[in-house]
């Protein structure tokens, strides 16, 4: 058997701070969350630019479907965010989700 995640400890050795778990889900409510998420995180940086998650420190290049990214840039005007920062957030939320399910 698996010993279970004290995911208390892990932030606290990380020196992280465990705010709660955030859950996205599709349709409308989804996206209001999606937008509220980026309310609540996104700031503008000092020397100005575009808002983002000052904690996001790398930037890499991904391969997406057309398909796929009309539907982040459908999602990024309902969020007033990029695609690439929608995406980010959801590949942010996919991994918390997994990693708490092991």
């Amino acid at each position: 058997m698996s010993t279970p995640l004290d995911i208390d400890r892990i932030a606290k050795d990380l020196g992280a701070e465990r705010c709660g778990k955030v859950v996205s889900r599709g349709g409308h409510f989804g996206a209001v969350q999606l937008a509220a998420e980026v309310a609540a995180r996104f700031r503008v940086p000092d020397g100005g630019g575009r808002s983002t998650d000052q904690s996001w420190n790398e930037q890499r290049l991904i391969r997406l479907s057309t398909t796929t990214l009309g539907q982040l840039e459908q999602l990024a005007k309902k969020t007033h965010a990029s695609p690439m920062q929608v995406a980010a957030l959801l590949l942010k939320q996919a991994v918390q989700t997994a990693v708490g399910q092991e």
